[in-house]
């Protein structure tokens, strides 16, 4: 029997009835070298496009690589990527993720429902057996990295993917420009801090707009929040991605950004500036095992 109160729902950093005796979660056993938390204090700057994106560029890159969309209440992963209409299937006593590639896989909440538009209505502790779920029932099989798309906030996902995922390299975070969501996005770090993990880096997306005329990036929101945030709280900036209509567009489509159309070979500062993001983060991780 445990010794947790009732109704623990795995909490213990942050349990008011925490005791000597309380159990901390185990963690899944997922064979992965880095788990990589995409985070942001607020909704709307871009998080999981900038995921979507990010672990593609792994995946591009060679890496094996696995997409875990945590954000129960609201996922996107699925149509971003145009696999909204498949279903995760169970072998044995594992569930088999989505092949994207042959080295992306995903899983996401929304891979589950009978409708698209069906509400997930759960209390914490559903969403912690959720989570454990994806990660230790899930055939994974050996990643590279993780790439895991929280949502807003700081809430029960961030703090039970904290607790249940092995190898959590650290958190980058994602802002735009303007001073509210940077002013959010450094409390996401604050609680990336108080978890104690690193934060790899700041994203600022939403850097500019990209003129589909002329070419020009126009500084639709400001720029450089991002950057001045990573200063002042002594962290790493990754990079800046501007807003462009073709990124827009390829989430609608059901498709990562940076996999460019057949015959498209025009330069492209936004696919560019992706890129360049992965590098720096892969960098950053690499600092790290040294």
């Amino acid at each position: 029997m445990s010794d947790q109160p009732d109704g623990c729902d795995g909490h213990c950093d942050g349990c008011s009835q925490k005791t000597d005796t309380c159990q901390q979660p185990k963690k899944a056993d997922i064979s992965v070298r880095h788990v990589i938390l995409v985070l942001s204090g607020k909704g709307g700057v871009g998080k999981s496009t900038v995921s979507v994106n990010l672990a593609y560029a792994l995946s591009n890159h060679g890496y094996q690589t696995g997409l875990l969309d945590l954000d129960i209440h609201g996922p996107s992963i699925a149509k971003m990527l145009g696999i909204e209409d498949l279903r995760l299937q169970a072998i044995g006593n594992k569930i088999m993720p989505v092949k994207v590639t042959g080295s992306l896989k995903v899983v996401s909440m929304a891979l589950l429902l009978n409708e698209t538009d069906s509400p997930i209505v759960w209390r914490g502790p559903m969403k912690a057996a959720a989570i454990q779920q994806f990660l230790g029932d899930v055939d994974w099989g050996t990643l590279d990295y993780l790439v895991v798309d929280l949502p807003p906030g700081t809430g029960d996902e961030a703090l039970n993917i904290v607790q249940y995922a092995p190898n959590v390299e650290g958190a980058v975070i994602v802002t735009t420009p303007q001073d509210v969501a940077v002013l959010d996005s450094t409390k996401a770090i604050k609680f990336v801090e108080m978890m104690e993990l690193p934060v790899l880096g700041i994203i600022e997306n939403m850097s500019g707009m990209v003129c589909p005329h002329c070419g020009d990036v126009i500084d639709l929101f400001g720029k450089g929040g991002g950057q001045k945030a990573a200063v002042k709280y002594n962290v790493p900036f990754l990079g800046e991605i501007p807003i462009d209509i073709e990124m827009r567009k390829a989430g609608d489509e059901g498709r990562a950004f940076i996999v460019r159309k057949p015959g498209d070979t025009k330069p492209n500062p936004t696919w560019d500036a992706v890129d360049k993001v992965m590098e720096n983060l892969i960098v950053e991780v690499e600092k790290r095992e040294e």
